[in-house]
């Protein structure tokens, strides 16, 4: 098994009702995944808000990171965006400061830069450590698709672009990339409902959102299709589905931060321009606990 095989998860930030850090609950938060098992966890990532984070805040969670996790699972900090220098310094930065396990980089968003502008940007955020690089294609959040021709570029030219966050939903995508991939390189899924069938394809595991609330299970359900017991995966699955679409009924990470506040795990607050969780949301959510 590589590197990032298994489950991550793209970790939520919490806030106090007041919207300020909470650092106590951040700390549940760590453990509370450390024990669901799952292989790593993603900091800063889209789930986790650092749009809406300040410098300072960034550097607090991260330091929480690494204080609670205390080397018991690899920590990959998230540094994306549409500014290449900057995000370049960032993760400088990062490599010289904390020395994560790896970065996971957003493909540049609102710019829409051609395929060449993208390869560019990543060939110079490559360049920037040593650290492995995970590419992070989301066209749903960029307005911009990373196709496989770049994607297979990059893998082959970059030595530390080691793998790639795929949530287009594009499964002609998915088998164009790990068919000519070269060895070593992994393909992720980013998205919780389609990590069975990519699995089953190659994919070597997910980076998940629906994990910050059910590790145990989505990672049980992540390493039975890994070992190949997809009947023990399905039933897993099918059992969770539900709430893999109803935490993104109304934009992520509300209804995520919805279900962990149900669950006992966190407060449900968000920064603008995001708003709370509804209250049709927790009676569609409270329906399907109490049959799980």
């Amino acid at each position: 098994m590589q590197q990032f095989s298994g489950t991550g998860v793209a970790v939520v930030t919490p806030f106090s009702s007041d919207h300020t850090l909470d650092e106590a609950a951040l700390r549940r938060i760590i453990n509370f995944l450390i024990e669901g098992r799952v292989e790593y966890l993603v900091v800063l990532g889209t789930t986790g808000e650092s749009a809406t984070l300040s410098s300072d805040e960034k550097k607090r969670v991260i330091d929480i990171f690494f204080e609670e996790t205390d080397n018991r699972v690899p920590l990959v900090l998230g540094s994306g965006g549409n500014h290449t220098a900057e995000i370049c310094k960032q993760v400088e930065y990062y490599t010289e400061k904390y020395r994560p396990a790896g970065i996971l980089s957003v493909s540049p968003y609102y710019n829409k830069p051609s395929q060449e502008g993208i390869y560019q940007h990543y060939k110079a955020v490559a360049g920037s450590t040593d650290l492995p690089v995970i590419l992070y294609n989301v066209p749903g959040r960029t307005s911009s698709n990373v196709l496989a021709p770049t994607t297979l570029r990059l893998a082959h030219d970059c030595s530390n672009v080691v793998a790639v966050k795929e949530a287009s939903g594009n499964f002609e995508q998915f088998m164009e990339i790990l068919r000519e991939k070269p060895a070593g390189f992994q393909v992720l899924s980013g998205d919780d409902a389609i990590s069975i069938p990519m699995i089953s394809l190659g994919a070597e595991g997910t980076i998940s959102v629906i994990a910050n609330a059910l590790p145990l299970e989505f990672s049980e359900m992540i390493r039975a299709a890994l070992a190949g017991r997809y009947e023990e995966a399905r039933a897993i699955h099918y059992r969770i589905f539900p709430f893999m679409q109803l935490i993104f009924r109304e934009g992520n990470p509300v209804g995520i931060k919805v279900l962990m506040n149900m669950l006992g795990v966190c407060e449900a607050d968000v920064r603008l321009p995001l708003v709370a969780g509804s209250a049709e949301l927790r009676a569609l959510m409270q329906s399907h606990l109490a049959v799980k």
